[in-house]
């Protein structure tokens, strides 16, 4: 093969060095086991080795000139922003070096308080504007947990009274208060504050989100890790029934996971292993004891989840993490509300930074927990930043000549397309496939304007900052385009577009240089267009309704009178099904026997080629049944891994604005 080499030109060495990378990262599954440490340290030292020596090259050979220019100044900032970045990579790398699994853990230590009585538990609900949809479910949940002795309370910010009355009926203590102050954290430790009082207190308490539904078996998991004393907390992941917003508005909730699955399905266990989890504000049980050693849960940031970890790991005392799926909720529907969210962690993690737990302040915290800090610090710091300017500065060639990165394109295959092709091989091998670049790409720039804001502001001022909910439910029937959040992707889209035609058009711009011709930054525009047009579309909200689909279709019966018929349920929701079988007249009424729940009144609202969709009309009972079924039970809904073939179908089908998509 060396012999060879005199035959080759520089393009294409760098081209075979890259298909060599290419062909280790597909050998890799034969010969890895990414449950074993040893495997995926060697892994991921090989993608450190790389990402070290692609961010040399670019100090070294890609930067403009030192002098008192627009070309240094942008080639400058732009290397430190990506070296942000890099370093934000390194430490994710370094993270996922480790993974625990308590799957077995918590199966042996099922009963770990025997003979003795099972200890009691509180499930508190905080809830503050959610409507009655929302927390029926979370409720209907909460009382159908499988334990002997536990106490559901619904914390109501928002004082209802439609909602005493809805609790009432089924047995649910409403607590309420006086104010507001501190928002979900004082929420939470009025309600710990009321249950001491009384001399009512639990050995262990449960913190659910308003639109969050445990699973049957979400304490019983959950408390068997609390056999070892030195677990203060055990957060399980979330898992969404619906669709979040870039699932949605690019039509692939059938294809690609939703946003977070990274986070809790890989990172997460990683974090766990390195013993440095974090409770993520839902779906996680508490020890009372903890509590009220710490002093109640902390209220000096807006994410007193993140701050309650670390407030407990000062006094020794751990957070676990159960990979399981015990609870789903609902994924923000709408693209502003996932906007506004992930810019609250932001502030909140900013504001930890500048507190008393921060990784550079004088507190009690081991030197893990303040690099699991620093590590996220890099990530909102690193990553929102770098996306932007990757998206703007390509915009400074095209209209100044000014020269970014001034790297010929070998050079360009041989550091950065080698490490590219290595580190999403790795990443993707790990993560089940989850890393799919420009998705991953279009997730960070929508919401980058208002997270970089965000990170400024808790830096500079992080205190007096009101804690912001994510609205939940509401009308979700009409396209809306969130005009504010696109704007920028517009404008941008708009210069790059005008950037290639005068590049084009225009003779003058024939001696700029930006590597090998304008080859680099031809390829980086075309790119950026192509993320731009996926961002811009991220930010028109489609309509959506209610869809819940059976894991495979399950036999069921149709009757009329005294006339029954075995049929399929195809799919079901709480107020529709679809069957398949039998065809019968738009109108008729009957009773549709569904397997867990029993008879419910049913019409047929409209005819299929095999079968019919009905209109279902249950008692409270029956909806109150369907709702267990729905939420309470079986495994993780929606996708939690890439269907690659599928995702490419409906990423064309949305670019081609097809009316299925």
């Amino acid at each position: 093969m060396i012999a060879l080499h005199p035959w080759l030109s520089e393009t294409q060495k760098s081209f075979a060095l890259m298909l060599l990378a290419l062909g280790v990262v597909v050998l890799l599954p034969l010969v890895v086991d990414t449950r074993r440490t040893v495997h995926r340290v060697v892994l991921l030292l090989g993608v450190i080795a790389l990402a070290l020596r692609y961010i040399w090259w670019r100090g070294t050979e890609t930067l403009a000139p030192v002098g008192f220019d627009l070309d240094f100044a942008a080639s400058g900032t732009l290397y430190l922003l990506e070296l942000v970045a890099i370093l934000s990579s390194i430490n994710a790398a370094v993270l996922l070096m480790r993974r625990r699994n308590r799957h077995d853990e918590a199966t042996e230590n099922a009963e770990w308080w025997a003979p003795g009585p099972p200890p009691k538990v509180a499930v508190m609900i905080a809830t503050y504007n959610e409507e009655r949809e929302v927390l029926e479910r979370s409720i209907v949940g909460a009382i159908s947990v499988d334990w002997p002795d536990v106490e559901v309370l619904v914390l109501d910010d928002g004082r209802r009274d439609w909602l005493a009355t809805f609790c009432a009926k089924h047995s649910v203590r409403h607590v309420t208060r006086s104010d507001n102050s501190h928002a979900k954290a004082g929420n939470i430790n009025h309600a710990l504050a009321l249950l001491e009082a009384e001399g009512n207190a639990p050995d262990f308490f449960a913190v659910l989100d308003a639109d969050f539904v445990p699973h049957r078996d979400f304490l019983t998991r959950c408390v068997a890790l609390f056999h070892d004393h030195s677990v203060g907390l055990v957060q399980t992941p979330q898992h969404f029934f619906n669709a979040d917003p870039i699932q949605h508005n690019l039509g692939l909730s059938r294809s690609y996971p939703d946003e977070q699955r990274f986070f809790f399905d890989h990172i997460q266990p990683a974090r766990d292993g390195w013993g440095v989890a974090i409770c993520c504000g839902t779906s996680s049980v508490m020890r009372w004891s903890a509590l009220r050693e710490i002093g109640g849960f902390p209220t000096d940031s807006v994410t007193e989840d993140y701050l309650l970890s670390l407030t407990l790991q000062e006094r020794g005392l751990s957070t676990a993490y159960l990979n399981e799926p015990l609870t789903e909720g609902l994924a923000a529907e709408g693209v502003g509300e996932y906007v506004t969210q992930r810019a609250r962690w932001c502030l909140g993690l900013m504001q930890i930074v500048r507190g008393r737990l921060g990784p550079f302040a004088r507190n009690g915290l081991r030197l893990r927990d303040r690099w699991s800090v620093f590590d996220t610090l890099l990530y909102w710091l690193g990553s929102f930043p770098f996306r932007f300017a990757g998206l703007a500065f390509p915009l400074l060639y095209w209209f100044f000549g000014t020269i970014v990165v001034d790297a010929r394109v070998p050079d360009v295959l041989a550091y950065f397309g080698a490490y590219y092709v290595v580190s999403l091989g790795v990443m993707n091998l790990l993560s089940r496939g989850t890393v799919i670049p420009v998705l991953h790409d279009v997730s960070q720039i929508v919401g980058a304007v208002p997270i970089m804001r965000a990170a400024v502001h808790g830096l500079l001022r992080p205190k007096g900052h009101k804690f912001k909910v994510t609205a939940k439910g509401g009308d979700r029937s009409r396209v809306v385009v969130q005009w504010r959040l696109m704007m920028p992707y517009l404008v941008l889209m708009g210069l790059s577009v005008a950037g290639l035609w005068i590049g084009s058009a225009f003779d003058s711009l024939a001696h700029y240089d930006a590597g090998d011709g304008k080859m680099v930054v031809l390829f980086w525009t075309f790119y950026n267009l192509f993320v731009l047009s996926l961002t811009i579309l991220a930010c028109i909200e489609l309509p959506r309704q209610e869809r819940h689909i059976a894991d495979a279709p399950e036999r069921a019966a149709f009757s009329a009178g005294a006339h029954s018929d075995q049929i399929w349920l195809a799919s079901l929701t709480q107020d529709s099904a679809r069957i398949r079988g039998r065809t019968y007249p738009v109108g008729m009424r009957g009773m549709l026997h569904i397997p867990q729940i029993g008879a419910v009144e049913a019409t047929v609202i409209a005819p299929t080629d095999d079968g019919a969709r009905l209109h279902l009309s249950p008692s409270p009972e029956m909806h109150h049944a369907m709702l267990r079924r729905f939420y309470t039970q079986g495994s993780a809904p929606g996708v939690v891994e890439v269907h690659l073939g599928q995702l490419i179908s409906d990423i064309a089908r949305r670019l081609s604005f097809s009316r299925d998509a």
